[in-house]
């Protein structure tokens, strides 16, 4: 009877818990059940809007490659709105913005580089952004503008093309000693031989001659 006892008392226990504790139980099924689902739902919308934002892309290439620059403009908008934060989004104002300046569209190519500027979520996109954006204005004589953006760069990798870069924006300001320190941070990391490297050499010459005169 003891052994029998033992036993109706386990699950009179077994009971009581259930009635204490039963709806917590079957409210933490029910919402692990719903996390489980939410994640494949969302897992399977990241998927869907990657293929939409892929092949709109492909949509804008092949108009830049029939140089319908509006249906191009208009399959770049779009992903600029339903998928800023998409690297096709990104690579997409790149060339539009590429596009226009070769256009001579100077405030559409910088309206461009601003939004990746603003929106990419790589440094190193940022970073190209800032870069391409400081060219298209220091060729526009937008020098302390162009200024601006070498100066803010947080990408290491493009440490040496900002600074060949504020070399030539202090070599067209006049300022041959600020050049000269510019190229020589260029040059670090570069191997002798290179092509930049050589480039920059040549740079470095001038600003010299010009400093000493």
């Amino acid at each position: 009877m003891d052994i029998y006892a033992s036993d109706e008392e386990k699950a009179e226990a077994i009971k009581q818990w259930w009635r204490e504790n039963g709806r917590s139980v079957f409210v933490g099924v029910v919402l692990g059940i719903a996390c489980i689902f939410g994640v494949r739902y969302w897992i399977n919308y990241q998927q869907v809007q990657d293929q939409q934002a892929a092949l709109t892309y492909q949509q804008a290439i092949v108009s830049v490659s029939n140089q319908d620059s509006e249906a191009a403009e208009i399959s770049t908008e779009k992903l600029m709105q339903d998928n800023k934060k998409s690297a096709y989004s990104v690579f997409a104002a790149l060339q539009m913005a590429e596009k226009a300046s070769e256009a001579g569209e100077v405030d559409k190519a910088k309206d461009y580089l601003s939004w990746v500027i603003a929106n990419a979520e790589l440094s190193g996109h940022r970073a190209l952004a800032k870069l391409r954006l400081a060219k298209v204005e220091f060729d526009n004589g937008q020098l302390d503008e162009a200024l601006k953006q070498v100066t803010s760069n947080d990408a290491a990798a493009f440490d040496s093309l900002f600074a060949e870069l504020e070399g030539d924006i202090k070599t067209a300001q006049g300022q041959a000693g600020e050049a000269h320190a510019a190229y020589q941070k260029a040059l670090v990391g570069l191997n002798s031989g290179e092509p930049r490297h050589t480039l920059i050499e040549m740079k470095l010459d001038d600003v010299a001659a010009a400093h000493e005169s």
